[in-house]
């Protein structure tokens, strides 16, 4: 067989990292000290920033060969598929020749796990460093950190990039002892817990002495595939919730399972993926995240999983009728967060003008409040803005929405300039 080509590599080793969904960042704060690039403020992988900025990244494989056996995944050990590997100098070459065209503005790497976890994060440290120290490369690097490598290893590669993850794909043991026999739980938890002290212990280090170099500046993130194994959306929250509190995750991602392999372990996917449920699941995420709520408020024994037909915070609302309708001039900030409608910016906003008088409900659709979901659960100078009383049986009906998510699976071609979004589940709207 013909030698590959570095743009055949390339082509290959793309589309085999498109499946990964956790390549967005923010919050690195990298700045350019001589060489080329800047990862301040910036979110990566045609992903969307916190302000709402769509930006870019290479994002391939070191390799897809793999020692191991999953079976959801594409580039699996029994796979017949064409076995391809770039050289720590090839990821740093593409990486640059990408940026100078203006491409690109970082780099997401993932891999397979070729010989063994500690050979394979020492290919992937290696293209990291030639990067920073030998082009001097100070745009934004995610990369993934192997499960079962030494976590020396992984101390290394946190001080080079700007975001470690480390995939735990499968919320339980018992999925995991299912579908990937090879992996254990222990081994890709020991290194989301090193790289979760890591960060916490550096940024107190540099409270003291900004000298000391910083590992992980945008944090680590992790994704679950949602479908793929029996769990409830109970389990998924709530592992989330945990991963959120104890180790310093700064993002979970969700990523519905879609087939790519034959296999007597896997589900039978009739029609598209679970996509409203991964959606249902990032808003859950979202409100556990920023408008705090906790696992057990969405969920619990009795209703394990997420309504596809009304989004989570609605339906902790229709649980709670007790607690409204909230006097918006009145209502505690933490209160105004739980209406549906009401999202953090406007919720902020409604405090700081209601300081300067009652607010009525023109003002409140002029703050930003969705008035068609919010008007059921809210009075502003005791005056109710709905024709239904929170606590009518039709409420349910008037809140219930037509689910979407969307989602393109294609890998933007590096070679063409009209590059496309690759995977994309996101949020719209106030919840």
């Amino acid at each position: 067989m013909p030698e590959l080509t570095l743009a055949e590599k390339l082509e290959i080793l793309a589309d085999g990292a498109k499946y990964d969904v956790s390549c967005a960042s923010s919050g690195s704060s990298r700045r350019n000290k001589g060489g080329i690039g800047n990862a301040a403020q910036c979110g990566i992988c045609h992903s969307w920033t916190a302000d709402g900025r769509c930006v870019s990244l290479l994002k391939i494989l070191l390799t897809n060969a793999c020692i191991y056996d999953c079976a959801y995944c594409v580039n699996r050990r029994s796979n017949d598929t064409r076995r391809v590997i770039l050289t720590p100098a090839e990821v740093a070459e593409l990486t640059i020749g990408f940026y100078r065209r203006n491409a690109i503005e970082g780099l997401f790497l993932s891999t397979g796990v070729v010989k063994d976890p500690d050979h394979t994060m020492e290919l992937l440290i290696e293209a990291t460093r030639i990067l920073r120290e030998e082009h001097r490369f100070n745009g934004y690097i995610h990369v993934k950190v192997v499960p079962g490598a030494d976590l020396l290893l992984v101390d290394r590669l946190g001080r080079l990039a700007d975001r470690v993850s480390v995939n735990m794909e499968l919320p339980s043991r018992e999925s995991l002892k299912l579908l990937a026999p090879d992996k254990s739980r222990e081994a890709i938890v020991a290194p989301m817990k090193r790289v979760g002290e890591l960060i916490v212990q550096t940024k107190e280090e540099r409270k003291v002495s900004r000298k000391i170099p910083p590992f992980a500046p945008a944090g680590q993130s992790t994704q679950l595939i949602v479908g793929a194994s029996g769990e409830s959306d109970l389990q998924i929250v709530s592992l989330a919730a945990g991963l959120y509190g104890r180790l310093a995750m700064k993002r979970v991602y969700y990523s519905a399972f879609i087939p790519v392999n034959t296999d007597e372990r896997l589900p039978t996917v009739i029609g598209t993926p679970p996509l409203v449920r991964e959606h249902r699941l990032y808003q859950a995420d979202w409100l556990m995240r920023y408008y705090g709520f906790a696992a057990g408020e969405l969920l619990d024994e009795e209703r394990p999983n997420l309504d596809l037909a009304l989004d989570p915070k609605a339906g902790w609302a229709l649980r709670n009728l007790h607690l409204f309708p909230l006097e918006v001039n009145r209502a505690p900030l933490e209160l105004l967060l739980r209406v549906p409608g009401i999202g953090v910016r406007s919720a902020q906003r409604i405090v700081g003008a209601r300081r300067g008088g009652h607010l009525s409900l023109d003002d409140l659709a002029r703050l930003g409040v969705v008035m068609k979901r919010a008007r059921y659960f809210i009075t502003a100078r005791g005056r109710f803005g709905a024709d239904l009383a929170p606590d009518a049986a039709g409420l349910r009906l008037r809140l219930t929405e037509r689910a979407t998510a969307k989602i393109r699976w294609s890998q933007p071609s590096l070679f063409d300039a009209a590059t496309a979004i690759d995977i994309q589940s996101s949020i719209t709207g106030e919840l």
